[in-house]
C-alpha cells in the first residue's frame, strides 16, 4: 500500500512517501480501506517529536479516517466488511488501509460523505467535550472562541451555537472573521485588536465572558483571563500562536475563576462511552443543519506534505482533508 512514512521526527521534510505492506489486524483490531483522512494541527506535532505521545519511528502520521472495514481481527465481531466507518488512531490515517480499535470506529450515517466524516472527529469531538464536559456551556452563556476560523475553533463556534451560547469570535483579519460569522459567531473581533480585554469586557456590558475556547494560547490566553466573568471557565486545548502561557494564580482567586485543560484523545482510553455518545450528538446536529463541517482544501496523498506545509504556515481556514482514494465513491 502507499503510505506517507515518517522516519525520523524532523518535520515535514522528514515525511517520505513510500510502498508499506498492508497491516493485519490483531484481536480487538479492524483494518479500513482508507478513503479520506483529516489534517491536524497536531500532526505537526507528532512528526516533530514535540506531541504528548511520541511513538517510535518509523511510523505513518494521521489520526483520523474515514472509510470501508476491509477486514476484521481475530474475534471481532463487527461492524462487517464493506461498512462504511470513521475511526480515530493513534497514528497511521496517511495511508490507503489503517488498523484501529474496535471502540474507536464508528459506522458513519448515510447522510455522512467520507469527507467530511474524516473532517469530522478531532475538531468537533474536541469542540464538543471541551464546551460540554470540561467548560460546562450552558444556554444563554457567552462564550469567546480564539482561531474562530481554523478546524478546531470553527468547530467551537458551531458546537457553541447549538447549545445554546452567544458566541464571540476573534481571528486574525476581515476574510476569516467573515468565516466565522457565516459558521454562526454574533460577534467578532480581530485577534490583533489593541487591549482586547477591554474591548471584551465592554462588548459584554462589563460582565465579561462566561467561557473561553483557547486553541491558541500565548497573548490570547492573557486577554482571556482578564476579560473572563466571576465564576467563567477557561478551555485550554492547544498553542497555535506557539507561546504557551503561565497562569497568575491571583487572578484565579479573585475572579472564582477556572483553568481546565482538555486533550480529547485521551478520552479514547479513559472514557471511551463518552466518546461514542459524543458522535451521537454530533451526527444529530449534523442531519438537522447545525454543524456544517467546512472542508476548505482536498489533497491527494502524494501532496498530504503540502497540505501540512499549509497548515504549518497558517494559511489554512476550516478544514484540510487528504484524499487517500480520491475516485471512490464517497457515501
Amino acid at each position: 500500500m502507499r503510505a506517507l512514512l515518517c522516519r525520523e521526527p524532523s518535520g515535514i521534510d522528514g515525511l517520505e512517501l513510500c510502498e508499506l505492506p498492508v497491516p493485519e489486524p490483531g484481536p480487538g483490531e479492524i483494518r479500513i480501506a482508507v478513503t479520506a483522512a483529516g489534517v491536524n494541527f497536531a500532526d505537526l506535532l507528532i512528526v516533530r517529536g514535540t506531541y504528548q505521545e511520541r511513538p517510535t519511528p518509523p511510523f505513518v502520521p494521521g489520526f483520523e479516517v474515514a472509510g470501508v472495514v476491509d477486514a476484521l481481527g481475530p474475534g471481532v465481531p463487527g461492524p462487517p466488511p464493506g461498512t462504511r466507518v470513521l475511526a480515530v488512531l493513534d497514528h497511521g490515517g496517511y495511508a490507503e488501509y489503517a488498523v484501529a480499535r474496535t471502540q474507536d470506529v464508528v459506522p458513519i450515517p448515510e447522510i455522512l460523505d467520507d469527507r467530511t466524516a474524516a473532517a469530522l472527529p478531532v475538531v468537533y469531538g474536541t469542540a464538543l467535550g471541551g464546551l460540554a464536559w470540561r467548560g460546562r456551556l450552558g444556554p444563554g452563556e457567552t462564550l469567546l472562541v480564539h482561531g474562530a476560523a481554523g478546524g478546531v475553533g470553527l468547530a467551537a463556534v458551531e458546537v457553541g451555537k447549538a447549545m445554546g451560547a452567544r458566541v464571540i469570535a476573534t481571528a486574525r483579519g476581515a476574510e476569516r472573521l467573515a468565516i466565522a460569522r457565516e459558521h454562526g459567531a454574533d460577534l467578532l473581533f480581530d485577534s490583533g485588536t489593541e487591549d482586547l480585554h477591554r474591548v471584551l469586557r465592554a462588548a459584554t456590558g462589563g460582565r465579561g465572558v462566561d467561557v473561553v475556547f483557547d486553541p491558541v494560547g500565548g497573548k490570547l490566553f492573557e486577554a482571556s483571563l482578564r476579560a473572563i466573568a466571576w465564576e467563567g471557565r477557561i478551555v485550554v486545548v492547544g498553542f497555535a500562536s506557539g507561546e504557551i502561557p503561565k497562569i497568575p494564580a491571583n487572578i484565579l482567586l479573585v475572579k472564582n475563576c477556572d483553568v481546565a485543560g482538555f486533550y480529547w484523545g485521551s478520552y479514547r482510553r479513559h472514557d471511551p462511552a463518552r466518546i461514542k455518545a459524543g458522535f451521537e450528538r454530533l451526527f444529530a446536529w449534523y442531519e438537522t443543519g447545525r454543524i456544517r463541517p467546512l472542508v476548505s482544501e482536498t489533497f491527494p496523498l502524494d501532496a498530504a506534505r503540502e497540505a501540512l506545509r499549509r497548515l504549518e504556515r497558517r494559511l489554512a481556514t476550516g478544514k484540510l482533508v487528504v484524499e487517500v482514494r480520491p475516485g471512490e465513491p464517497k457515501g
